[in-house]
């Protein structure tokens, strides 16, 4: 327990500074009023609201978020909730290649999911500053807000303090590589086992080695789309050490000499393919089928079960065995995860039944008895440390080395910048056409004119 709480505090002083204010503001309430017609007795007492009756039934709509993806894992913990709570759980499994299109639809359709589960990035950022959300902050009192993770909870709040995602999970995005590939290339001096910690110079030194050896791509900047765009973002700004966003949120800071040099880098180097056939999900499955010897989307639940495939812990489909990394720093020290924070929003559709059966789900699931097997399912670590007195810690062996290597290097959840969902749009347009062979310098210039345009607007 004292290792996990110092794993939180120290990614609450990584992330203090990362994310909006909270202001302190007066919970809203989805309770049932009815307005007074009579005067009451002078003796009666108060007559208090009465709660909405929760409906009977509701929709969950997930995102693949670490091993809640997986339907016969999540399955048994939903018809548990079902049976003790009476209230029916339909639940649609979403994919990332379209799941934004989905639930936008479903939206202007006013046919949205009661729940949902996903980032700040979706769930603040986007429908709830546009007001498809529910204000939750009335499900957090004192003791909730002692036991999640600082950072969490600023992720999930909105500027003007509505709370529209109830923490879950977090992690720290990281890269791989297929270790039994770079010793077979005579290159494992560059990998520090025990810090996870490299440079630059022995990152390339690596990827070379990897090409003299095997040939073809040893990893690609993949740029199909915005599925896992958050690694091709981490191997950039990490290698000259820079910032993708302003500090306050407010739009994007791309066209800096340190992006520029780092694109260029990669342009020229042997063994890197910028490859607009592939998004993270797609650099992973090639990478556990062995086509790549590194892979730039990477996380636990990734290390715990390389592309879902139920092989064990950190082996490759031909046995390699895998390494997790932090990305190439100029001085291999200084490497600035981005940070991977999940949860559970509900859509306002109107019906305060709904609304309020959809709050016993994310109960149920965020801070009660269940919640140690909502977080195993998960694959990340939960954002608490405690649910309605019972413990949350990792089991796994290979989870608790993770947050002990990795969760030290976690940045700044930049998600929530304006304009983000353009902006990630913008992001891997730039990577294809400099790819193709497009002007580094002018294409950045012109992607970041636009993604800042659009946070302006």
């Amino acid at each position: 327990m004292k290792k996990f709480i110092a794993l939180l505090l120290t990614l609450v002083m990584v992330l203090s500074l990362a994310a909006c204010s909270v202001e302190k503001t007066e919970p809203t309430t989805t309770q049932a009023t009815t307005a007074a017609t009579e005067k009451p007795a002078d003796d009666a007492a108060p007559t208090e609201a009465a709660e909405p009756a929760a409906a009977s039934e509701i929709s969950v709509w997930l995102y693949p978020v670490g091993g809640w993806g997986d339907e016969n894992k999540v399955k048994p913990l939903v018809d548990k909730f079902t049976a003790e709570t009476g209230i029916k759980v339909n639940v649609e499994w979403l994919a990332y290649a379209d799941g934004d299109d989905k639930v936008n639809t479903a939206i202007t359709a006013g046919k949205a999911p009661d729940v949902v589960m996903e980032g700040p990035e979706r769930l603040v950022a986007n429908w709830g500053v546009n007001g498809h959300m529910v204000n939750l902050a009335d499900m957090l009192d004192d003791t909730d807000r002692a036991e999640i993770a600082e950072a969490a909870l600023k992720a999930g709040t909105a500027e003007d303090g509505s709370v529209y995602l109830y923490p879950m999970f977090l992690t720290a995005n990281c890269m791989a590589v297929n270790y039994t590939a770079v010793q077979e290339a005579g290159a494992a001096d560059n990998i520090d086992l025990s810090t996870r910690l490299w440079s630059v110079e022995q990152y390339d030194a690596t990827v070379k080695a990897l090409y003299e050896k095997f040939g073809g791509t040893v990893t690609a900047i993949y740029c199909g789309g915005q599925g896992g765009d958050q690694g091709t973002r981490e191997l950039l700004r990490n290698r000259y050490g820079t910032k993708l966003t302003k500090a306050d949120y407010s739009g994007y800071t791309w066209n800096t000499p340190e992006l520029i040099n780092a694109l260029t880098d990669f342009v020229a180097m042997d063994g890197v393919d910028f490859d607009a056939s592939m998004v993270g999900s797609d650099e992973i499955k090639n990478f556990y089928q062995g086509n790549l010897k590194m892979v730039n989307c990477w996380n636990a639940a990734q290390q715990l079960d390389p592309n879902s495939a139920g092989t064990g812990t950190g082996k490759t489909l031909n046995g390699d065995e895998i390494v997790y990394m932090c990305f190439p720093t100029q001085d291999g020290k200084s490497s600035e995860l981005g940070s991977g924070i999940w949860g559970l929003g509900i859509f306002d559709n109107g019906d305060a039944g709904r609304i309020a059966a959809a709050k016993t789900f994310i109960k149920y699931m965020c801070d009660s008895e269940n919640t140690v097997q909502a977080a195993e399912i998960s694959n990340f670590l939960s954002v608490r440390s405690m649910a309605e007195g019972v413990e949350i810690k990792p089991s796994n062996e290979t989870l608790v080395e993770y947050c002990d290597l990795m969760i030290p290097h976690l940045g700044e959840y930049y998600q929530v910048t304006k304009g983000w969902a353009g902006a990630r749009t913008e992001w891997w347009n730039m990577l294809q056409e400099i790819g193709a062979g497009a002007d580094v310098t002018a294409t950045v210039e012109a992607h970041e004119a636009v993604a800042n345009a659009a946070a302006a607007g």
